[in-house]
């Protein structure tokens, strides 16, 4: 075996056995797929409802068995989209009352900050990328946009869902303000995941062409440096101060 090769089969290894650190749980990573495989169905079949005498909105409903069954399937991937939800705030709370829960999907000052410079960063005006913590801004708006639209999305929607009940308890136009706001919201909603969220987990440099992190929940070590270097230096701390305790 030529020096060359011996070394590609070293580094591979190494990179096989290069140690890993947990970013997201089993909990999350079900929420995720939920959430995910619901959104999706949604899009699939709601564009067609809406657009159904156009195009290729025709083969969408054909695909679903007719109008009905699209609708059927729309609905049921709304119940999903639910389901996922409220696992996502019982879960939210099991860890508030443990003590478990950190604020650090919560908003600040560093975000914008942060923004600035990754700005900077993209037009060449800064030679390093920021110090992102655990989560980064970009990823902080997709976490709030997504509470903001589940909660358009299925108020709307159960409105579209029982029409004569929604008219025998609030005015008539509630209905037709209910109509708008979930095909445009729709259309925002889908616009932010296949162009804005996608971009930042699956086809930024350095990740395409897809993180793996949703399916396997974790990250290694240079992943972790590169990313987040911020939580990276914590961890580092964190385990020379447990070296320094345990020599103690």
């Amino acid at each position: 075996m030529s020096k060359e090769k011996t070394e590609m089969t070293a580094g591979s290894k190494a990179m096989a056995k290069e140690e890993t650190v947990l970013r997201f749980d089993i909990h999350q990573r079900i929420q995720h797929g939920l959430m995910a495989s619901s959104f999706i169905l949604l899009v699939l079949t709601g564009w067609p409802l809406s657009t159904h005498g156009i195009g290729a909105s025709h083969s969408l409903v054909a695909l679903f068995g007719g109008h009905d069954g699209c609708a059927w399937m729309h609905r049921f991937a709304a119940v999903i989209l639910i389901i996922s939800s409220v696992y996502h705030v019982l879960y939210l709370m099991t860890l508030f009352f443990r003590g478990k829960l950190r604020p650090n999907m919560v908003p600040g000052p560093k975000d914008a900050k942060h923004a600035v410079q990754n700005l900077l960063f993209f037009v060449g005006l800064r030679k390093e990328r920021p110090n992102f913590p655990r989560f980064t801004y970009f990823e902080k708006f997709d976490y709030w946009a997504v509470f903001w639209g589940v909660l358009i999305m299925v108020g709307s929607g159960f409105v579209r869902w029982f029409p004569d009940l929604t008219v025998k308890y609030f005015p008539s136009w509630t209905y037709e303000i209910a109509h708008f706001a979930h095909a445009d919201e729709a259309i925002l909603a889908g616009l932010a995941i296949f162009v804005w969220h996608f971009y930042n987990v699956h086809l930024r440099p350095g990740i395409f062409p897809m993180s793996k992190v949703f399916l396997t929940g974790r990250l290694t070590m240079s992943e972790l440096k590169h990313e987040h270097p911020a939580e990276y230096a914590e961890v580092m701390e964190k385990r020379a101060a447990d070296g320094k305790q345990d020599k103690s």
